[in-house]
C-alpha cells in the first residue's frame, strides 16, 4: 500500500494513477487523513497534469461508498453542469431541471453551493423558498409530491466536509467538479450533464457508461459553458444502448435565435432567482430560449420526445401552461411540509 505522499509524488511527476491508487488516494481524502497542504498540493496537481479517467472511476467509487443515498422507486434524471467554466451565467440547470419535472420526468438534482461564480444550484433555490437541508427520505418525498428533489451535496457526502475549506480556499475547479455529476445520491441512471471543458466531454460519457448510466448527454458549449449554450454550437456525446456517439447542436437547428453572451450574464443568488421565476412566468428573453434548448435536450435524454424540436415544443408548453411555476411551487411547499 502507497501512503499519500508517494501518490502526491507520483502525481507530481506526471504520472496517472491506476483505479486502486486513485481509490487508495480519495479514501485518505475522504477520511480526514490528508492535511490541507496535501490535499491542495494533491489536487492542483492533478489539475496540472489532466485528471485521468481511471482516477475520476476511482474517485466516484469512493464517494459513493461514503454517501447517504436518497431511496425513490421513481426511474429519476438529474441535469446538472460541473461548474468550473467561469461564465457567470444564470442557473440555467436548476431552471432547466423544473421545467423537465413540469413535463413529467422525475428529477432528483444535486448540487452545492458556487465555488465559482455568484449564485449556484443551491443559493439559487434557496432564494426561491426551497429548503435544501432536508433529510433524504424528506428529499424522496419531494420527488413523490413535486416530481422534484434537490440534494444538497454536503448532506449526502459528509465526507466532503475534509475537502470543502481547501476548494474554497482555491478557489477554482478540481477534480471534484467532475465527481459531482458522477455521485448522483437518488442513483439516476439518465443525465445530463454539462462539462468545463471541451476535452472532458468524451472522458466523462465513457466514465458514466463504466458507471452504469442507461443515457446520458455531456456537453460542452463553444462559449466555454457547461450548458448547452445558444451562442453558437455545442459539442455533445451521447450515452445510449451501451455506446457512444459524438456531434454537434447548434440553436439555428431548433429555430432558435443566436444569443449575445452578454444577455446570459447572471448575478446574485436574489437576481437570478428573479430571472428564473421570470421565466416560469413566460417571459421572452435569452435567459427563456437557453432553459428551452437544455429541456430539449434533456426530453430526449429522458425518452420523452424523439428529437429536439418536438422538445422545445414540449419545454415551452411546461412554462407557458404554468406547469413548470406550479412544479417549483410544490417543491417548495414538500420541502418546507
Amino acid at each position: 500500500m502507497s501512503t499519500f505522499k508517494d501518490l502526491i509524488a507520483k502525481v507530481a511527476d506526471g504520472h496517472a494513477l491506476s483505479p486502486d491508487e486513485a481509490r487508495e488516494a480519495f479514501e485518505v481524502i475522504l477520511s480526514g487523513s490528508a492535511t490541507p497542504s496535501q490535499l491542495g498540493g494533491f489536487l492542483m496537481a492533478l489539475r496540472v497534469r489532466g485528471e485521468s479517467i481511471a482516477e475520476v472511476t476511482g474517485a466516484v467509487a469512493t464517494m459513493r461508498s461514503k454517501m447517504i443515498p436518497v431511496q425513490t422507486s421513481e426511474k429519476v434524471m438529474d441535469i446538472v453542469g460541473t461548474g468550473g467554466d467561469n461564465s457567470g451565467s444564470y442557473n440555467i440547470s436548476t431552471c432547466t431541471a423544473i421545467v423537465v419535472a413540469g413535463c413529467g420526468v422525475p428529477i432528483a438534482k444535486h448540487g452545492n453551493r458556487s465555488l465559482s461564480s455568484k449564485s449556484g444550484a443551491a443559493e439559487a433555490l434557496s432564494e426561491l423558498g426551497v429548503n435544501i437541508d432536508i433529510d433524504a427520505a424528506k428529499i424522496a418525498d419531494c420527488i413523490r409530491k413535486a416530481g422534484i428533489g434537490f440534494m444538497f451535496a454536503p448532506l449526502h457526502h459528509a465526507a466532503m466536509k475534509h475537502v470543502g475549506p481547501t476548494r474554497m480556499e482555491l478557489g477554482t475547479r478540481t477534480i471534484f467538479n467532475l465527481l459531482g455529476p458522477l455521485t448522483n445520491p437518488a442513483g439516476a441512471k439518465r443525465q445530463m450533464v454539462g462539462v468545463f471543458a471541451r476535452r472532458w466531454v468524451e472522458p466523462v460519457a465513457e466514465a458514466l457508461k463504466e458507471l452504469g448510466s442507461e443515457k446520458a448527454w455531456v456537453v460542452h458549449g463553444s462559449d466555454g459553458m457547461d450548458e448547452i449554450t445558444t451562442t453558437g454550437p455545442t459539442h455533445v456525446c451521447e450515452l445510449k444502448d451501451g455506446s457512444l456517439r459524438s456531434f454537434e447542436i447548434s440553436p439555428q437547428d431548433v429555430g432558435l435565435p443566436l444569443a449575445d453572451p452578454k444577455n446570459l450574464k447572471g448575478g446574485l443568488p436574489s437576481e437570478n432567482a428573479k430571472a428564473l421565476r421570470d421565466v416560469l412566468a413566460g417571459a421572452k428573453n435569452a435567459y427563456r430560449d437557453i432553459v428551452l434548448f437544455n429541456s430539449a435536450a434533456s426530453l430526449v435524454v429522458a425518452d420523452k420526445v424523439g428529437d429536439l424540436k418536438a422538445g422545445v415544443v414540449m419545454a415551452a408548453s411546461a412554462i407557458d401552461s404554468g406547469d413548470a411555476a406550479a412544479t417549483l411551487e410544490k417543491l417548495v411547499a414538500a420541502s418546507n411540509g
